[in-house]
Protein backbone atom coordinates (compact mmCIF):
# COMPACT_ATOMS: atom_id res chain seq x y z
CA UNK A 1 0.00 0.00 0.00
CA UNK A 2 2.87 2.40 0.76
CA UNK A 3 4.14 2.31 -2.82
CA UNK A 4 0.61 2.79 -4.15
CA UNK A 5 0.13 5.82 -1.89
CA UNK A 6 3.41 7.34 -3.04
CA UNK A 7 2.47 6.79 -6.68
CA UNK A 8 -0.97 8.34 -6.06
CA UNK A 9 0.56 11.36 -4.27
CA UNK A 10 3.08 12.23 -6.98
CA UNK A 11 0.62 13.30 -9.72
CA UNK A 12 -1.17 15.61 -7.27
CA UNK A 13 2.13 17.43 -6.70
CA UNK A 14 3.14 17.12 -10.35
CA UNK A 15 6.56 18.61 -11.00
CA UNK A 16 6.78 20.01 -7.46
CA UNK A 17 9.73 17.86 -6.38
CA UNK A 18 10.26 19.84 -3.20
CA UNK A 19 6.83 18.88 -1.87
CA UNK A 20 7.21 15.28 -2.97
CA UNK A 21 10.54 15.10 -1.14
CA UNK A 22 8.98 16.72 1.92
CA UNK A 23 6.29 14.02 2.05
CA UNK A 24 8.89 11.28 1.62
CA UNK A 25 11.10 12.77 4.35
CA UNK A 26 8.13 12.94 6.73
CA UNK A 27 7.36 9.33 5.83
CA UNK A 28 10.94 8.30 6.63
CA UNK A 29 10.84 9.95 10.04
CA UNK A 30 7.36 8.55 10.75
CA UNK A 31 8.56 5.03 10.02
CA UNK A 32 11.55 5.58 12.30
CA UNK A 33 9.33 6.87 15.10
CA UNK A 34 6.96 3.91 14.73
CA UNK A 35 9.79 1.57 15.70
CA UNK A 36 9.50 2.95 19.24
CA UNK A 37 6.04 4.53 19.36
CA UNK A 38 2.67 2.85 19.12
CA UNK A 39 0.23 3.44 16.32
CA UNK A 40 -1.34 1.77 13.34
CA UNK A 41 1.39 1.62 10.73
CA UNK A 42 -0.86 1.91 7.69
CA UNK A 43 -2.65 4.96 9.13
CA UNK A 44 0.67 6.66 9.90
CA UNK A 45 2.13 5.84 6.49
CA UNK A 46 -0.94 7.17 4.68
CA UNK A 47 -1.06 10.32 6.82
CA UNK A 48 2.66 10.97 6.32
CA UNK A 49 2.46 10.63 2.55
CA UNK A 50 -0.75 12.63 2.20
CA UNK A 51 -0.55 15.21 5.02
CA UNK A 52 0.17 18.15 2.67
CA UNK A 53 -1.85 16.82 -0.28
CA UNK A 54 -4.16 19.86 -0.27
CA UNK A 55 -1.44 22.49 -0.65
CA UNK A 56 -1.82 23.02 -4.41
CA UNK A 57 -5.60 23.26 -4.12
CA UNK A 58 -5.16 25.77 -1.27
CA UNK A 59 -2.84 27.83 -3.44
CA UNK A 60 -5.30 27.66 -6.33
CA UNK A 61 -8.38 28.56 -4.28
CA UNK A 62 -6.96 30.94 -1.71
CA UNK A 63 -3.65 32.01 -3.26
CA UNK A 64 -2.06 30.73 -0.05
CA UNK A 65 -0.33 27.63 1.24
CA UNK A 66 -1.25 28.49 4.84
CA UNK A 67 -1.78 25.48 7.05
CA UNK A 68 -5.46 26.06 7.75
CA UNK A 69 -6.20 26.08 4.02
CA UNK A 70 -4.26 22.83 3.58
CA UNK A 71 -6.33 21.35 6.39
CA UNK A 72 -9.53 22.28 4.54
CA UNK A 73 -8.48 21.16 1.07
CA UNK A 74 -6.40 18.09 1.92
CA UNK A 75 -8.98 15.67 3.35
CA UNK A 76 -11.24 15.47 0.27
CA UNK A 77 -8.24 14.81 -1.98
CA UNK A 78 -6.84 12.23 0.44
CA UNK A 79 -10.25 10.58 0.83
CA UNK A 80 -10.53 10.13 -2.95
CA UNK A 81 -7.04 8.61 -3.14
CA UNK A 82 -7.66 6.29 -0.21
CA UNK A 83 -11.02 5.17 -1.61
CA UNK A 84 -9.45 4.47 -4.99
CA UNK A 85 -6.80 2.34 -3.26
CA UNK A 86 -9.41 0.48 -1.21
CA UNK A 87 -8.40 1.59 2.28
CA UNK A 88 -11.07 0.74 4.84
CA UNK A 89 -13.41 3.52 5.95
CA UNK A 90 -12.22 3.62 9.57
CA UNK A 91 -8.59 4.20 8.60
CA UNK A 92 -9.63 6.60 5.86
CA UNK A 93 -11.58 8.68 8.36
CA UNK A 94 -8.65 8.70 10.77
CA UNK A 95 -6.13 9.71 8.08
CA UNK A 96 -8.42 12.51 6.93
CA UNK A 97 -8.88 13.71 10.52
CA UNK A 98 -5.08 13.80 10.96
CA UNK A 99 -4.70 15.78 7.74
CA UNK A 100 -7.44 18.18 8.83
CA UNK A 101 -5.56 18.98 12.05
CA UNK A 102 -1.89 18.46 11.21
CA UNK A 103 -1.02 22.10 11.89
CA UNK A 104 -2.66 22.11 15.33
CA UNK A 105 -0.98 20.84 18.46
CA UNK A 106 -4.37 20.26 20.05
CA UNK A 107 -7.46 18.60 18.70
CA UNK A 108 -6.28 15.04 18.19
CA UNK A 109 -4.06 12.97 20.45
CA UNK A 110 -4.07 9.55 18.85
CA UNK A 111 -0.71 7.80 18.60
CA UNK A 112 -0.89 8.09 14.81
CA UNK A 113 -1.40 11.87 14.95
CA UNK A 114 1.44 12.31 17.44
CA UNK A 115 3.85 10.34 15.25
CA UNK A 116 2.87 12.38 12.19
CA UNK A 117 3.18 15.63 14.18
CA UNK A 118 6.71 14.81 15.29
CA UNK A 119 7.81 13.48 11.89
CA UNK A 120 6.63 16.70 10.21
CA UNK A 121 8.46 18.81 12.80
CA UNK A 122 11.65 16.79 12.32
CA UNK A 123 11.57 17.80 8.67
CA UNK A 124 10.42 21.37 9.31
CA UNK A 125 12.80 22.48 12.09
CA UNK A 126 15.64 23.50 9.74
CA UNK A 127 13.40 25.85 7.78
CA UNK A 128 11.44 27.15 10.75
CA UNK A 129 14.60 27.95 12.71
CA UNK A 130 17.42 28.32 10.16
CA UNK A 131 20.87 28.72 11.63
CA UNK A 132 19.71 28.48 15.24
CA UNK A 133 22.34 27.05 17.58
CA UNK A 134 21.61 24.26 20.04
CA UNK A 135 21.00 26.55 23.03
CA UNK A 136 18.17 28.30 21.19
CA UNK A 137 16.72 25.13 19.65
CA UNK A 138 16.61 23.12 22.86
CA UNK A 139 13.56 24.86 24.40
CA UNK A 140 11.77 24.73 21.03
CA UNK A 141 12.35 20.99 20.83
CA UNK A 142 11.10 20.51 24.39
CA UNK A 143 7.97 22.49 23.58
CA UNK A 144 6.90 21.22 20.16
CA UNK A 145 7.59 17.50 20.16
CA UNK A 146 4.74 15.28 21.31
CA UNK A 147 6.47 11.93 21.74
CA UNK A 148 9.54 10.99 23.74
CA UNK A 149 11.02 9.30 20.69
CA UNK A 150 10.48 12.37 18.52
CA UNK A 151 12.01 14.64 21.14
CA UNK A 152 15.02 12.35 21.58
CA UNK A 153 15.54 12.10 17.84
CA UNK A 154 15.30 15.88 17.45
CA UNK A 155 17.84 16.35 20.23
CA UNK A 156 20.20 13.90 18.55
CA UNK A 157 19.80 15.40 15.09
CA UNK A 158 19.75 19.08 15.99
CA UNK A 159 21.55 19.40 19.34
CA UNK A 160 24.22 16.72 19.64
CA UNK A 161 25.39 15.97 16.12
CA UNK A 162 26.96 19.36 15.59
CA UNK A 163 25.28 19.46 12.21
CA UNK A 164 23.67 22.85 11.66
CA UNK A 165 19.94 22.79 10.94
CA UNK A 166 19.22 22.81 7.25
CA UNK A 167 22.15 20.57 6.33
CA UNK A 168 20.81 17.14 7.29
CA UNK A 169 19.32 16.30 3.93
CA UNK A 170 15.70 17.13 4.70
CA UNK A 171 13.87 20.08 3.32
CA UNK A 172 10.58 21.72 4.06
CA UNK A 173 8.32 23.11 1.43
CA UNK A 174 6.72 26.45 2.06
CA UNK A 175 3.62 26.26 4.18
CA UNK A 176 3.83 22.59 5.11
Amino acid sequence: MKDQLIEAMKPVFGSDERRIQHALSVLGYAETLLKSESGDELTVVAAAILHDIGIHEAERKYNSSAGHYQEIEGPPIARAILARLGLDSERTDHVCKIISLHHHVKGLDTPEFLVLWDADWLVNIPDEFPGWEAARLSPIIQKVFATNTGRQLAETVFLTTGVPPGTIGHSREAGS
